[in-house]
Protein backbone atom coordinates (compact mmCIF):
# COMPACT_ATOMS: atom_id res chain seq x y z
CA UNK A 1 0.00 0.00 0.00
CA UNK A 2 1.55 3.36 -1.02
CA UNK A 3 2.25 5.88 1.72
CA UNK A 4 0.13 8.99 1.71
CA UNK A 5 1.94 12.28 2.22
CA UNK A 6 1.41 13.90 5.59
CA UNK A 7 -0.65 17.08 5.50
CA UNK A 8 1.34 20.28 5.94
CA UNK A 9 1.45 21.65 9.46
CA UNK A 10 1.50 25.21 8.13
CA UNK A 11 -1.19 26.53 5.82
CA UNK A 12 -0.12 26.94 2.18
CA UNK A 13 1.54 30.17 1.15
CA UNK A 14 -1.13 32.62 -0.02
CA UNK A 15 -1.07 33.44 -3.74
CA UNK A 16 -0.46 37.14 -2.97
CA UNK A 17 2.36 36.48 -0.47
CA UNK A 18 4.85 39.38 -0.43
CA UNK A 19 7.66 36.91 0.35
CA UNK A 20 7.12 35.30 -3.05
CA UNK A 21 7.35 38.72 -4.68
CA UNK A 22 10.68 39.63 -3.05
CA UNK A 23 12.13 36.17 -3.70
CA UNK A 24 11.17 36.44 -7.36
CA UNK A 25 12.78 39.86 -7.59
CA UNK A 26 15.97 38.82 -5.80
CA UNK A 27 16.31 35.62 -7.78
CA UNK A 28 16.32 37.56 -11.04
CA UNK A 29 19.43 37.32 -13.17
CA UNK A 30 22.29 39.40 -11.75
CA UNK A 31 20.20 41.09 -9.03
CA UNK A 32 22.24 39.84 -6.08
CA UNK A 33 25.50 40.63 -7.85
CA UNK A 34 24.37 44.17 -8.68
CA UNK A 35 23.36 44.74 -5.06
CA UNK A 36 26.72 43.32 -3.98
CA UNK A 37 28.78 45.71 -6.09
CA UNK A 38 26.66 48.75 -5.19
CA UNK A 39 27.12 48.15 -1.45
CA UNK A 40 30.51 49.87 -1.71
CA UNK A 41 28.95 52.99 -3.22
CA UNK A 42 27.53 54.40 -6.44
CA UNK A 43 28.76 52.85 -9.69
CA UNK A 44 28.47 54.00 -13.27
CA UNK A 45 26.89 51.75 -15.83
CA UNK A 46 30.25 51.01 -17.48
CA UNK A 47 31.77 50.06 -14.12
CA UNK A 48 28.93 47.63 -13.42
CA UNK A 49 29.31 46.22 -16.92
CA UNK A 50 33.00 45.53 -16.22
CA UNK A 51 32.23 44.15 -12.73
CA UNK A 52 29.76 41.71 -14.26
CA UNK A 53 31.87 40.70 -17.23
CA UNK A 54 29.60 37.82 -18.28
CA UNK A 55 26.40 39.89 -18.51
CA UNK A 56 25.34 41.47 -21.78
CA UNK A 57 24.61 45.18 -22.00
CA UNK A 58 20.97 44.44 -22.85
CA UNK A 59 20.44 42.14 -19.87
CA UNK A 60 22.18 44.54 -17.46
CA UNK A 61 20.13 47.48 -18.71
CA UNK A 62 16.92 45.51 -18.32
CA UNK A 63 17.80 44.30 -14.82
CA UNK A 64 18.78 47.81 -13.67
CA UNK A 65 15.47 49.18 -14.96
CA UNK A 66 13.51 46.48 -13.14
CA UNK A 67 15.39 47.08 -9.91
CA UNK A 68 14.87 50.84 -10.23
CA UNK A 69 11.15 50.37 -10.85
CA UNK A 70 10.90 48.31 -7.65
CA UNK A 71 12.64 51.01 -5.61
CA UNK A 72 15.92 49.13 -5.10
CA UNK A 73 18.12 51.49 -7.12
CA UNK A 74 18.50 55.19 -7.74
CA UNK A 75 19.52 56.17 -11.26
CA UNK A 76 21.24 59.52 -11.70
CA UNK A 77 22.23 61.03 -15.03
CA UNK A 78 25.48 62.93 -14.58
CA UNK A 79 26.13 65.98 -16.75
CA UNK A 80 28.75 65.77 -19.42
CA UNK A 81 29.34 64.81 -23.01
CA UNK A 82 28.38 62.05 -23.33
CA UNK A 83 26.23 61.95 -20.19
CA UNK A 84 27.12 59.26 -17.67
CA UNK A 85 24.60 57.24 -15.66
CA UNK A 86 25.31 56.30 -12.07
CA UNK A 87 23.42 53.80 -9.92
CA UNK A 88 23.22 53.61 -6.15
CA UNK A 89 21.27 51.70 -3.54
CA UNK A 90 18.13 53.09 -1.96
CA UNK A 91 17.37 52.94 1.75
CA UNK A 92 15.10 49.99 0.97
CA UNK A 93 17.82 47.99 -0.76
CA UNK A 94 20.27 48.82 2.06
CA UNK A 95 17.96 46.80 4.30
CA UNK A 96 18.97 43.74 2.25
CA UNK A 97 22.65 44.09 3.22
CA UNK A 98 22.40 41.83 6.31
CA UNK A 99 20.79 39.18 4.11
CA UNK A 100 23.63 39.42 1.60
CA UNK A 101 26.13 39.19 4.46
CA UNK A 102 24.43 36.02 5.78
CA UNK A 103 24.35 34.53 2.30
CA UNK A 104 28.09 35.21 1.95
CA UNK A 105 28.84 33.54 5.29
CA UNK A 106 26.80 30.47 4.39
CA UNK A 107 28.43 30.28 0.96
CA UNK A 108 31.88 30.37 2.56
CA UNK A 109 30.93 27.58 4.99
CA UNK A 110 29.50 25.47 2.17
CA UNK A 111 32.65 25.97 0.12
CA UNK A 112 34.77 25.01 3.12
CA UNK A 113 32.69 21.83 3.62
CA UNK A 114 33.23 20.93 -0.03
CA UNK A 115 37.00 21.27 0.26
CA UNK A 116 37.14 19.35 3.55
CA UNK A 117 34.77 16.58 2.47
Amino acid sequence: MPLRPKPAVQPPIPADCPLEDVLTLLSGAWTAQILWFLRAGPRRFGDLRRDLARVSTKVLTNRLRIMESHGLLLREVLPGKPPQVEYSLTALSRELEPILDCMEQIARRLKQQETEG
